[in-house]
């Protein structure tokens, strides 16, 4: 895609600041951009790398003053961020070329598939699956029977969908990860764990981005639910039951234990864990690490494990980094005080 700085200020509805009609053709990092791509500025701590940039167009905010020249033209537009992701969207559907059904797919006769859906090589289509409008799947997806994928959704490459998932509108499920996998159920009879077989689903509503080698387990009755627009980022395991609310973001390594109930708005640190058949609401934003055992209240900010509020978590951790001196201090005041005492009892035998 060849886009001018003219057609991209009225795309973003930005200003056009030098020559309107320079053109460039893919996104590129400050820092070692060149002729024909596109940049921006959106952290003043990278404001050093602007003035030698090369870039053929850069973009910045409305606020943002040069203190020296500058070689691209500026477009400059109300949020950077925002920007430059819909621009990212705009080049990546170019990257996608592959168009069609490929003939090494393997597509059961009982399923339907809608306009314009793309299925690569190696593809697997169990029986009455739905395939929307301009799904996209990747080599070697696996979409279970009886299972149900939206309107401009894509599988990447390797993602395996077990039998019965529902899948919504405008997902992004990318590699490797499972969907749908039997829930972490047993019971314990006469010495050895018998396994209950899960006879629920998985569904995902519209909007919601997951990342590779996730792992949501399928409900031993019921559903697992992802909310719509939550973002899941790599290697989260989500257990069986569990729910997901709207618009929540879970960073890597996270796991949530089965039957749990995570509100919308929710903010997850890398590497927290979550015991199961708890709530977490509306709101609530855990730090990386954290353990969480206990039911949340809205807009909680925990820390810790377990994990506790942020503010009281900051004040302990700053007394425990004092504990050695607390600890030195203790022992020369304990040494005092036995001297003190040794002076009293002789003080005493004198008298």
């Amino acid at each position: 895609m060849r886009i001018s700085a003219t057609e991209l200020a009225g795309l973003l509805n930005g200003k056009v600041h030098g020559d309107g009609s320079v053109t460039v053709d893919r996104p590129a990092r400050i820092e070692d951009a060149t002729a024909g791509t596109l940049s921006f500025l959106a952290n003043p701590k990278y404001e050093e790398f602007a003035y030698e940039c090369r870039a053929s167009i850069l973009l910045v905010s409305h606020s943002f003053q040069p203190t020296k020249p500058m070689k691209p033209t500026l477009i400059r537009v109300d949020d950077v961020y925002a920007a430059m992701a819909l621009l990212a969207e705009k080049f990546a559907d170019q990257l996608q070329q592959e168009t069609g059904i490929s003939d090494r797919a393997v597509i059961d006769p009982s399923a339907t598939i809608g306009q314009g859906v793309t299925i690569s090589d190696f593809v697997i289509v169990g029986a009455n699956c739905v395939v929307g409008d301009h799904a996209f799947l990747h080599p070697f997806v696996y979409l279970g029977a009886n299972s149900t994928l939206g309107a401009n959704s894509t599988l990447h490459a390797g993602v395996k969908v077990y039998y019965d998932t529902k899948i919504g509108s405008r997902v992004s499920i990318h590699a490797n990860t499972v969907i749908g996998s039997d829930g972490f159920g047993y019971v314990k009879s006469e010495g050895a764990f018998k396994k209950i077989k899960q006879l629920g689903n998985v569904v995902i509503e519209d909007d919601v981005e997951i990342g590779a080698n996730v792992v949501i387990d399928r409900a031993s009755l019921g559903s697992t639910v992802i909310r719509q627009g939550a973002k899941l980022d790599n290697l989260i395991q989500i257990a069986h039951n569990v729910e997901v609310g709207q618009h929540t973001a879970m960073a890597a390594q996270s796991g949530v234990a089965g039957s749990t109930k995570i509100g919308k708005d929710v903010l997850v640190g890398g590497q927290v864990g979550i015991i199961g058949h708890i709530q977490i609401a509306d709101g609530t934003q855990i730090q990386a690490q954290s353990g969480v055992t206990r039911t949340t209240k809205d807009n909680d900010r925990l820390y810790g494990s377990p994990a506790f509020e942020y503010a009281k978590y900051l004040r302990s951790y700053a007394a425990f980094r004092q504990l050695p001196q607390m600890n030195s201090q203790l022992s020369e005041l304990q040494k005092r005080l036995e001297s003190i005492e040794k002076e009293i009892a002789q003080l005493l035998a004198n008298s």
